[in-house]
């Protein structure tokens, strides 16, 4: 079976206007370091992406940034110890951020947070991945989003036999148990060679 050991985070590059989005980023920071798993993120020093990236590295976490070089003034790129990779555009971010992580996870977040939330969607909806998805609810942050994929599947957009497992998780103390039994289910190596596979494809 296949086991969690990097996990890429979706998120804000702000706080938003709930305080309980920081506070729960930087618990989900503190448990990736407490069980020794590597955060992947876009590389920011901000918003949510700040505080998830801070409280893993302060707790002694291994943290990998990638962020495209148009944004490292805006988003004021890690100031705390990280492998920080400064890539040339947002495709080459998204390609080695997949390439990085076993699991990914969206905390609240804006439209590019959406955006790649959707995509990872897509890609195994597709066949390209089997890498667990799992969509951290806070404050029921994304139920807008979870009632829309319910209302395709309604409607005939989404069909049974193409229908993608997203995990849903009230807190982030669910996070890792949830990953970590999804990756329990995929044979060994597949998380390493669906990146290969998709990368080849890139």
């Amino acid at each position: 079976m296949a086991h969690i050991q990097s996990v890429c985070v979706y998120c804000g590059s702000s706080a938003g206007s709930e305080p309980l989005f920081a506070e729960e980023a930087r618990r989900f920071g503190q448990l990736l370091a407490q069980h020794e798993v590597r955060l992947v993120y876009g590389g920011g020093g901000i918003g949510l992406m700040g505080e998830v990236a801070s409280a893993a590295a302060l707790a002694g976490g291994t943290v990998t940034g990638i962020i495209p070089g148009f944004l490292v003034r805006r988003e004021r790129a890690f100031a705390h110890d990280a492998e920080m990779l400064v890539v040339g555009d947002m495709h080459e971010r998204k390609r080695l951020m997949f390439e990085r992580a076993d699991a990914f996870v969206a905390l609240p977040g804006g439209v590019g947070t959406l955006e790649e939330l959707v995509e990872q969607l897509t890609w195994a909806q597709l066949g390209q991945h089997r890498k667990p998805i799992l969509i951290a609810n806070i404050a029921g942050f994304w139920d807008p989003f979870l009632k829309l994929l319910d209302h395709m599947r309604a409607t005939g957009f989404i069909r049974q036999e193409i229908a993608v497992d997203v995990l849903v998780a009230e807190s982030v103390d669910e996070i890792l148990p949830m990953l970590q039994a999804a990756a329990a289910r995929v044979p060994d190596d597949t998380l390493r060679h669906g990146a290969e596979a998709l990368t080849e494809k890139m």
